[in-house]
């Protein structure tokens, strides 16, 4: 697990906004390259430890906007977003240049984003590309192999190149290839003809047959997948992918998410467990069901799933927080008023868009985190996949040779569609194709950076100074699940942007305010706090002194759009067998992946074995699709075992049941059981609504009560 903080990623720092645009490439050039022995070792995390290459042809437009040399020397991606792009122009270095260059700066980490699929792109009109659906032989031959041909050269053995396949490819055809307001019949075609698939396919197999090439899938970002219906298949049509001609999980070091996205890191005033007034966050109009209100948070469940869908245990995840940053004076300081759900999360959320749909040029945006390694458990590096200032799509109708169209959602004036609810696009106007540069944008980004910026590139490297360590650290409630904390507010010489909160030494999360609730907790257990602050420039406090809690007894109650209903089919309560009836109904908007659902029916066994046997003796879905066992609970009166039953496939749709469900239970022995002090035990005979019977959805408690 990639779980410790690295250094930031500058580059080398030489001010390159100082330097003549003419002049960058020789001002840069410090290093003699690498000879083709120096091969380097392969690493688990690409992004530890190394110096990456800093894109001159960028740097020099950033440089020469105001506020831009504060920026200028990070570094960010190449694209490779047409075949020409291989080969350079007047205005783009070419691939080998870019490599080269990169060379000469010293630098060992180079990254570039492979985006020329077959009918690119077939949901945004923007980014459309110059390859027709069909082209799948065109795209191996013309586009892949040159680009392996070139990175495999011997010369650029010591640089770890990093690549991004296919950005809004293969989310599209979960999303967007039928069935829903936003599919599209080009999204239909690639579905059909799995040239996205294909294409991917032989991009990771053929360059990742090159000791030194990392490749990082795109994954979309959580505003696009992270509902239910759409996160599990996600991942399912990544792995298929990924095992099409020719490539193997190997080939995948990892996924990246919110490339050419505006989805905030974290959400630091609400969470996705939060209620207000018995109305879960969930429900409010911002989240609309999703499971997950930031990227942090869907990056690492996504990688979970990934893992569990077959893809290696040590992949690890990026971020692109070019543009996400979300800061000015608009920024929250504090979480919404609790007068209604939508006033919550929309006085509190820090992503200030219309939509978490909208996608285009979005006004208000600001530079996010600054490319880091390692940053959080499981992410490899905070990166600047889109470079900031290149535009997203054109505002108006832009004759070109590019491929790309015209996308109404970047049309500012444009009411929107199924894709994002109907809202305005939030769209800045004219904006030029996408790709290009867009000096507006640009100079918003700058302006609302969060953290801030300082003219010094990206972090104040000459403040060192560290804020001072928070005090009062309080215990201000818990439950059986959680522990809340508040403490006194850090000093700094210029600002504190955060505050780490570390559970027995580990960070469990981040805040910018002084009170964070942490969650998921054991019942009956003690915990350990300490909590250090962080300032703009990444200077850290010390920690604060430690506080104890212990969570209380008992569980918490799942809200989610999930509930169980139950039936006591066993006319004796002290016989040798337990019978129970349930029924699994959603009561959400999306359909649930059954596969991804327990239920739990807590009781004790008294006397007797300590094993059991359960049977499923009809179920309306077939009891071939249900599984059921037991395990021990511990000694919870009335609950020291409980039987978890689950499903094997399939989806259960918005406002659908399972059916009933019947299961009976016996000691091995067969011995008698007394279920009157039974904690999910009832005595109705007819289905109702059981607050006892618990259903997990990922681990996670979604609907009743634990014990």
């Amino acid at each position: 697990m990639r779980t410790t903080r690295g250094t930031t990623l500058h580059g080398l720092r030489r001010k390159l906004a100082a330097l003549p645009a003419l002049a960058l490439g020789a001002a840069l050039a410090v290093a003699i390259p690498s000879p083709a022995s120096a091969v380097t070792a392969r690493v688990d995390n690409p992004y530890a430890g190394a110096t990456a290459y800093v894109n001159p042809d960028w740097s020099a437009k950033a440089a020469a906007e105001p506020g831009g040399s504060a920026i200028a020397d990070e570094p960010s991606f190449v694209w490779m977003d047409r075949i020409a792009a291989i080969e350079g122009s007047a205005d783009a270095m070419s691939l080998r240049e870019h490599l080269d260059t990169a060379l000469d700066q010293g630098a060992n980490l180079f990254q570039v984003v492979i985006y020329d699929l077959p009918g690119r792109d077939c949901a945004a009109l923007a980014s459309n590309g110059e390859l027709g659906a069909t082209e799948i032989d065109r795209y191996k031959t013309d586009y892949i192999d040159p680009i392996a041909d070139i990175l495999a050269d011997p010369a650029y053995a010591s640089l770890r190149i990093v690549t991004i396949i296919e950005p809004d490819s293969l989310p599209n055809l979960v999303t967007n290839a039928g069935g829903t307001a936003g599919s599209t019949e080009a999204c239909a075609t690639m579905k059909a003809n799995g040239n996205y698939e294909k294409g991917v396919g032989y991009a990771l197999h053929t360059l990742g047959a090159i000791p030194n090439v990392y490749n990082y899938v795109d994954a979309a970002h959580h505003g696009w997948l992270g509902w239910d219906s759409n996160f599990v298949p996600a991942a399912q049509e990544f792995k298929k992918a990924a095992t099409s001609e020719g490539a193997t999980v190997a080939d995948v070091q990892g996924f990246i998410v919110n490339t050419a996205n505006y989805s905030a890191l974290k959400e630091p005033y609400f969470k996705v467990t939060d209620t207000v007034n018995g109305t879960t966050v969930r429900q409010s109009k911002w989240v609309d069901w999703n499971y997950y209100v930031d990227e942090l948070s869907f990056a690492q469940a996504l990688r979970t799933e990934l893992v569990s869908q077959g893809f290696a245990s040590d992949i690890g995840m990026l971020i692109d927080t070019a543009r996400n940053g979300w800061g000015g004076s608009d920024r929250p300081t504090a979480a919404g008023p609790l007068t209604s759900v939508d006033d919550y999360v929309n006085g509190g959320r820090v992503d200030r868009r219309i939509h978490a749909g909208n996608w285009c040029n979005q006004s208000g945006a600001g530079i996010g985190e600054r490319p880091t390694s390692a940053p959080e458990p499981g992410i490899d590096a905070y990166v600047w996949a889109k470079p900031p200032g290149e535009s997203d799509g054109n505002s108006e109708p832009i004759d070109n040779d590019e491929g790309k169209g015209f996308d109404r959602m970047c049309d500012p004036t444009y009411t929107g569609n199924g894709r994002n609810g109907n809202s305005m696009t939030g769209a800045l106007p004219n904006s030029p194709l996408a790709g290009h540069w867009f000096s507006a944008q640009f100079q918003e980004l700058v302006a609302n950076a969060y953290p801030p910026l300082d003219g010094s590139g990206g972090g104040n490297t000459d403040d060192t100074q560290a804020p001072t360590a928070p005090t009062g650290l309080t215990v201000t409630g818990k439950t059986s699940g959680s522990v809340s904390l508040s403490w006194t507010a850090s000093t700094d010489d210029t600002a504190v942007t955060a505050y780490d909160v570390y559970r027995a030494g580990v960070k469990v999360g981040s805040t910018a305010s002084t009170s964070y609730t942490d969650t998921g907790l054991t019942a009956s257990t003690a915990y350990s706090y300490t909590v250090k602050a962080r300032d703009a420039a990444g200077n850290v406090s010390a920690a604060s002194a430690a506080v104890s809690a212990t969570t209380d007894a008992g569980g918490g109650t799942g809200t989610g759009t999930l509930k169980v209903q139950y039936k006591n089919n066993d006319s004796s309560a002290t016989d040798n067998q337990i019978r129970m009836g349930l029924q699994l109904v959603n009561t959400g908007s999306a359909a649930v992946d059954l596969s991804t659902v327990k239920l739990r029916y807590w009781f004790t066994p008294e006397t007797g074995a300590s094993t059991f046997s359960t049977n499923c003796d009809y179920a309306v879905i077939g009891c071939s699709n249900v599984t059921s066992g037991v395990s021990s609970a511990g000694s919870a009166a009335g609950a020291s075992h409980y039987v978890e039953v689950g499903f094997g496939s399939g989806t259960l749709a918005a406002g659908a049941s399972t059916g009933e469900i019947q299961l009976r239970l016996n000691k091995t022995d067969w011995s008698n059981f007394d279920e009157t002090d039974d904690y999910s035990h009832g005595t109705n005979t007819a289905y109702a609504d059981v607050s006892k019977v618990a259903a997990y959805v990922g681990g996670s408690l979604s609907w009743g009560t634990a014990p």
